[in-house]
């Protein structure tokens, strides 16, 4: 994990106790930092950190280093953002499979872009997270999916046990830009930093057709969205949600509805003490209100006591302890996540990977298995994680018996012990 420099850490602390303490408090000279030397080097670091792929231009970590180099890199940038020249490029989209068969939609900005964006993050996050409420929990710094289901259990435990689970409908997809630009401008009145993310929303993407052309979307036209992969698009998500949040907290709602509200971006569940029918009923005219709207298919009012819900990839409801009788939230990986996890363990064991050395095959296995664990590794999941053990396990000793021609299974057992 990379350590924000102290000169940087020391200006965000200023930023954020100065929108602390004035709420109120419009910012208005933060352009000239984006092109500042230190806050432009520890930007490149922080998404070089994140691995991603290479934009529409092709040009990647290695590249830059390699061909142009760092220094080059940060002085015609800078001089661009300084210059006012900048320009981003268009945003190369990728579709990733989901679980349910569908697709969601990835943009990848080219590294100059995410560069930017991330210096721009820098010094504006620290200002909106002074604003930001207890029960909104995703992409923000020392708040993790974890916290968030901690709150979860917390309000099951009080006896909020009607849970109204919230699906967004293409939320992404579907942010209004001119609603999300006054809220940004609550806080930031510096000319640059606003039409550098109008720039940034208004870029084009380009996705490649089934015919292999170049498609192309978006556009100085485009009156929605912001596409997911990209830096900045986290923060301005998170930003324009918290307006629910803000709303949800100014008019004593969680009091008047008994309805507590937890968020992780635009993950939401409402978990209600008593009557669902008006919490959701406010929740449906808010994001109406907005420029959104729940997807009927996929939103979901439960009984923890009768069934499970998921949220954040974890499977959650209110159980009896069989030793003591007393109730508690039980949380487990979900079913969906478990799918996942065993799929991905078959696919790095076929058959077809007998030629591979086995010290890969399992450093593959190994990687994947403490990836998948360090995040589910959490409450009650022991149960959970022996079957995925097991599956790991059955897994590679099938691919052993056809790596060696071990025809008999229960031989396998014999020459592949645990």
């Amino acid at each position: 994990m990379l350590i924000t420099p102290v000169k940087i850490r020391t200006l965000q602390r200023k930023l954020y106790a100065k929108a602390k303490q004035e709420p109120g408090y419009r910012f208005y000279a933060l352009y000239d930092k984006v092109y500042r030397a230190d806050i432009l080097q520890h930007a490149y670091n922080l998404a070089r950190s994140n691995k991603g792929a290479p934009g529409i231009d092709g040009v990647s970590f290695a590249a830059i280093e390699a061909e142009e180099g760092i220094e080059a890199f940060f002085a015609g940038l800078a001089e661009e953002v300084k210059n006012g020249t900048y320009r981003p490029l268009p945003v190369r989209r990728v579709m990733i499979p989901e679980p349910d068969g569908s697709q969601r939609p990835l943009g990848i900005p080219t590294i100059r872009d995410r560069v930017v964006q991330m210096a721009v993050k820098l010094m504006i996050e620290p200002i909106f997270e002074a604003d930001f409420c207890d029960c909104s929990y995703g992409f923000r710094p020392k708040r993790s999916a974890h916290n968030a289901v901690d709150d979860v259990t917390d309000a099951l435990h009080k006896g909020h046990c009607h849970v109204i689970d919230a699906d967004l409908s293409k939320y992404f997809d579907t942010l209004p830009h001119a609603k999300l630009m006054a809220v940004v401008a609550e806080r930031i009145a510096d000319g640059g930093i606003l039409h550098l993310i109008k720039q940034w929303l208004k870029a084009p993407v380009v996705e490649k057709g089934k015919n292999g052309k170049d498609h192309i979307s978006g556009g100085k036209g485009n009156r929605r969205g912001t596409p997911q992969g990209g830096v900045i698009s986290p923060l301005l998500a998170n930003l324009y949600l918290h307006l629910i949040d803000r709303i949800w907290k100014r008019h004593g709602l969680e009091q008047k509805y008994s309805a507590r509200l937890v968020r992780y971006a635009d993950d939401m569940v409402l978990l209600c003490a008593r009557d669902t029918q008006r919490p959701l009923s406010m929740l449906k005219y808010l994001l109406e209100r907005l420029g959104l709207k729940l997807n009927e298919t996929k939103t979901h009012v439960v009984d923890a006591w009768q069934e499970s819900f998921d949220f954040l990839g974890f499977e959650i409801r209110m159980r009896r302890s069989p030793r003591s009788g007393k109730s508690y939230p039980h949380v487990q990986p979900g079913k969906r996540a478990v799918k996942r996890i065993k799929a991905k363990l078959s696919a790095l064991t076929g058959r077809n990977l007998t030629p591979i050395p086995l010290p890969d095959i399992v450093q593959r296995l190994n990687q994947s298995l403490r990836g998948w664990s360090g995040y589910f590794d959490y409450r009650n999941s022991t149960k959970v994680f022996g079957h995925v053990r097991w599956h790991a396990e059955e897994r590679l000793r099938t691919h052993l018996r056809k790596r060696h021609k071990v025809r008999i299974r229960r031989f396998g057992y014999t020459r592949f012990p645990v």
